[in-house]
């Protein structure tokens, strides 16, 4: 669902250039700070105003990355509404009674502890994804070994796996193995 004009004029970023967003955001944290959060290379090694927006420019993920911090961390805007969740920050409306606050103060301490508990709670999630995927496969009956056909059930007839091979031989007339008769003669 697009946002309506009003909306979309309530927008920080509308009408906004990439030049004017970057120098905004080089002059209240600096070349460092922008560096920690983003990391884009053109952050750190001879930072300039226009060689970063020459590369914003040519890469549209860095870009939304960047408008993306600076709505959320700069203008401190509310995070993006279900509906809105796969536009792009530009396209984004907010109501007219939300207003930019005060940029949110950073260090890099505090960017790479946010870093940190967002990577903890990525890997908690993915381990649940993991855990929820294992736990509905062995609740389905399937085998642990995704690629092994069960369909015949395991080779002995039994529920477990014999730990001799030659438990699974037919009956004949020979004599048992015995593991003590090294000739087993």
């Amino acid at each position: 669902m697009k946002p309506s004009v009003e909306e979309q004029r309530n927008n920080p970023l509308h009408g906004l250039s990439t030049e004017t967003l970057l120098t905004e955001l080089v002059e209240h944290y600096g070349w460092k700070i922008l560096y920690a959060a983003m990391r884009f290379h053109c952050f750190k090694v001879n930072p300039s105003v226009a060689g970063s927006v020459k590369f914003l420019k040519k890469t549209e993920w860095a870009r939304i990355k960047l408008e993306n911090f600076y709505l959320s961390r700069f203008k401190r805007m509310p995070k993006a509404r279900e509906s809105e969740f796969d536009l792009a920050p530009r396209e984004r409306g907010f109501s007219l009674h939300i207003v930019p606050r005060e940029p949110m103060e950073l260090t890099i301490e505090s960017i790479e502890l946010s870093q940190a508990k967002a990577a903890s709670a990525h890997k908690e999630h993915s381990q649940r994804k993991r855990d929820d995927r294992e736990f509905n496969r062995h609740s389905r009956g399937a085998s642990k070994h995704p690629y092994r056909d069960n369909s015949q059930g395991n080779r002995g007839g039994s529920s477990e796996r014999p730990k001799d091979r030659r438990a699974n031989k037919e009956k004949s007339d020979e004599a048992p193995y015995d593991p003590n008769n090294p000739w087993n003669t």
